[in-house]
């Protein structure tokens, strides 16, 4: 266990206990492209791109081949039930999955076994399991929904190795965000009522500086726009929902 991991005290706890019953009682129908996490299964692809990309410029891989991640070890915190960790099981890497919610990690052990992937699946505390080394560490959709996103981004941080990758995502803050992504999708059920809370969304500035703080460069964020023609897409336009790299510096 690295110093940054050893020094996580209690008080730098990052699981809202409410978010992991809310998201834990979704559990059984993650899998589900028609249940509660549709609006996921829709986005997944998009993610998928950005990250096959950011892998190949960073470790070299051919753009071409089925397993760039070969050889590799990828974490993805806040994993939910898996819909991340089995398309980086593919790609060749060692996965872990961590989630806040028991439920989630037992339905994601549960779907990568029946489809002969080997995953290990971890609840609890990212920065208190001991795990470091990652040449790859994601985590989508999750920092707004931390109660400490500084000491997250750390835990992420502590996590990485030193020529390791780490993704990040999160919807931004906008006027734009606030009447589509909570108030019109959760009224016409696109989501599960009290999945987002606004205010804790993180603007892209605001997430440059949380990565900085923990000694990482965050990358030109890509935005994931929608519109009627292109669906869920990779945009320059940031007002919905953003993704982006970070490396050490």
């Amino acid at each position: 266990m690295n110093n940054a991991t050893a020094s996580i005290t209690p008080s730098r706890a990052t699981i809202d206990p409410k978010e992991a019953a809310h998201f834990g009682a979704l559990a059984a129908e993650w899998w589900d492209p028609k249940g509660s996490s549709a609006m996921l299964h829709k986005l997944n692809p998009v993610r998928l791109g950005f990250i096959r990309e950011a892998i190949d410029g960073h470790f070299g891989s051919d753009s071409r081949g089925l397993k760039p991640l070969a050889g590799k070890r990828a974490l993805d915190a806040g994993c939910g039930a898996g819909l991340l960790c089995e398309p980086l099981a593919r790609m060749g890497a060692a996965v872990t999955g961590v989630d806040a919610a028991p439920e989630n990690a037992a339905a994601a052990r549960a779907h990568a076994e029946a489809g002969g992937l080997s995953i290990d699946y971890r609840a609890g505390e990212l920065g208190s399991l001991g795990l470091g080394g990652f040449d790859l560490v994601c985590s989508l959709e999750v920092i707004e929904h931390v109660t400490d996103k500084a000491a997250f981004i750390g835990h992420l941080s502590a996590a990485m190795a030193d020529d390791g990758l780490m993704i990040l995502s999160c919807p931004n803050r906008t006027a734009r965000s606030r009447v589509l992504l909570v108030e019109a999708a959760e009224r016409l059920g696109h989501v599960p009522r009290g999945t987002h809370e606004w205010s804790q969304f993180v603007t892209p500035e605001e997430l440059h500086d949380l990565a900085a703080g923990a000694g990482l460069d965050l990358g030109t964020p890509r935005g994931i726009a929608w519109s009627p023609l292109k669906g869920l897409h990779l945009s320059d336009d940031l007002a919905l929902n953003f993704i982006a790299t970070a490396r050490r510096k």
